[in-house]
């Protein structure tokens, strides 16, 4: 399926924003969104529940939402979501249900609950491994959920050459071409892992190579509307060029590509902030 530029636009710049509100790497979250639906926010697997920009299952969004959803304007989704005593989530009514599910189709919501994952993810698997966590391993806990991708890299470091296979039978059965190569000969722990890592790279600087912050910070206060250089969407009454002019030298900061050691991924920082207020307002958030 073809994405049309102009929705690309805007998913990218949600991205962005979701980016710069969570201080999650925008490589990454670019990168990722990229491998799981193309970009394509209305994207559906045929084998499963996952749906949207970056493919939550049921469980894994409303678990999300749950948790993280007030913080983001949608307490009456997190409020909504229930937890039975096996842990299991739901959702009383089969209306909101369907609107809560339907939000993993939105590219401003899929894109923040995608960062959320990312940094809850990074913190346990940190405190579980005694190192830092790659952007490999956050997609892992993405594609298997946190508890198998801690079991998947655990058992990795331990015996790099076991069979994924053999540790994830039921994973391995419903991700074929993950789990076995072309000669339908079982993949080991390594090469599942060192083939994530590729890809999630080939995706992450294919979308790079004409994406940046700095672009989709400016298309979100364009695709906004008028960009006439007098609308104050600031308290400091900066006008959409004076916020253009600062996102686009702001943002080049954040990229990786320069030198900002001060910058935490997973903080943001009064900058950062900054330029999530000025991108919402002129979204009209």
């Amino acid at each position: 399926m073809t994405v049309n530029p102009i929705t690309t636009g805007r998913i990218q710049s949600a991205i962005a924003l979701a980016s710069s509100k969570t201080g999650v790497d925008f490589d990454y979250l670019l990168g990722q969104a990229k491998l799981e639906s193309g970009l394509n926010a209305n994207a559906k697997a045929g084998t499963s529940s996952a749906s949207g920009l970056y493919q939550f299952i049921e469980q894994s969004w409303l678990s999300v939402v749950k948790k993280h959803g007030a913080e983001h304007g949608m307490a009456w989704a997190a409020n909504s979501i229930g937890q039975s005593s096996s842990g299991r989530l739901s959702v009383g009514d089969a209306g909101t249900k369907a609107a809560i599910l339907a939000l993993r189709n939105d590219p401003n919501a899929a894109s923040l609950m995608a960062a959320e994952y990312a940094s809850d993810n990074k913190a346990s698997l940190e405190g579980t491994l005694n190192r830092p966590a790659s952007g490999t391993d956050l997609y892992m806990a993405h594609f298997m959920g946190l508890g198998g991708a801690t079991k998947f890299l655990k058992t990795m470091q331990a015996n790099p050459q076991a069979s994924g296979a053999a540790l994830f039978p039921a994973a391995a059965r419903a991700n074929h071409n993950v789990f076995y190569d072309s000669n339908n000969q079982p993949r080991t722990l390594s090469a599942i892992y060192d083939r994530f890592a590729d890809k999630l790279g080939g995706a992450a600087a294919g979308a790079s190579a004409t994406a940046t912050p700095a672009n989709y910070a400016a298309q979100a206060l364009e695709l906004g509307g008028d960009m006439n250089g007098s609308t104050v969407i600031t308290g400091n009454n900066e006008s959409a060029d004076d916020a253009l002019a600062w996102a686009t030298t702001a943002m080049g900061r954040f990229t990786g590509k320069t030198t900002q050691a001060a910058v935490n991924v997973l903080r943001p920082t009064p900058d950062t902030a900054r330029l999530a207020y000025m991108m919402l307002a002129r979204l009209g958030g």
